[in-house]
């Protein structure tokens, strides 16, 4: 079945950074945009950036350009979301999720991304 872990989140200072990573299985990777969303307390989920299948073509949330980067290891089967230049705003549970025909159809448990002034 489709799996999809998140991991690498955790509590750091204002100006730090963290490796977000996504381990998938159970479906074909490669062949899959994905995706990572974040979930505040007391607020929606929230669209972070997202990559394409085949030219890795790229989208970000303007609250996070510039500071984000997504990426994927298509052989690991892995996405991976580097932040930068964190700020207490970022705090917030991160998803990855998998886009399927016509919306993001599998997610993660979501990961802990604690960010202190």
């Amino acid at each position: 079945q489709v799996q999809l872990v998140e991991s690498g989140g955790g509590l750091v200072q204002a100006g730090g950074s963290l490796r977000l990573s996504c381990a998938t299985s159970g479906f074909t990777f490669d062949i899959n945009n994905m995706g990572w969303f974040r979930q505040a307390p007391g607020k929606a989920r929230e669209f972070v950036s997202c990559i394409t299948r085949g030219s890795g073509s790229t989208m970000y949330a303007d609250s996070v350009k510039g500071r984000f980067t997504i990426s994927r290891d298509n052989a690991k089967n892995t996405l991976y979301l580097q932040m930068n230049s964190l700020i207490p705003d970022d705090t917030a549970v991160y998803y990855c999720a998998k886009w399927g025909q016509y919306e993001f159809d599998y997610w993660g448990q979501g990961t802990q991304v604690t960010v202190s002034s």
